[in-house]
């Protein structure tokens, strides 16, 4: 039998410095930038003759990355910025913070705002979608109880 390890999620994006800012401004501490291309990118792409920007971003104290990309060549093909819960496909990326509401004013007073409200799971957490640089979904969870 194989080990198993959850190591990083990775989303593409048009503007990858407004991601990696909104990110950081969440608490995440980039690992570095690389630009990517050759044979390895092709092969596991599947896309001839690409190029890409990369930053690894990673929680202080380490744990499961998020790597966001850029596509140099071939440009970027637009998702759905509006999407919701329901459509196929990576519904949301979550972070557990401290202050979920404290977070969410921050964000909102940025021109991300929520995709519905703040609700309460029992006693045991406060959670909320917002939507983050070109529509993707942030979840945030504070624990309360």
């Amino acid at each position: 039998m194989t080990s198993l390890r959850f190591d990083h999620v990775g989303v593409t994006v048009a503007d990858l410095d407004t991601a990696v800012d909104f990110f950081v401004g969440l608490g995440l501490e980039a690992e570095g930038r690389m630009e990517i291309e050759g044979e390895f990118l092709d092969t596991v792409c599947g896309i001839p003759n690409s190029r890409t920007n990369v930053v690894m971003l990673r929680p202080p104290g380490g744990g499961v990355a998020l790597e966001l990309a850029t596509f140099v060549r071939p440009d970027t093909t637009p998702g759905s910025p509006t999407a919701m819960a329901n459509e196929v496909g990576l519904r949301n990326v979550c972070f557990e913070v401290a202050d979920l509401r404290g977070t969410v004013e921050r964000l909102a007073s940025q021109g991300y705002g929520l995709v519905g409200g703040i609700g309460q799971h029992e006693n045991v957490w406060l959670m909320a979608y917002v939507r983050g640089p070109e529509g993707i979904v942030v979840s945030l969870a504070e624990r309360i109880g």
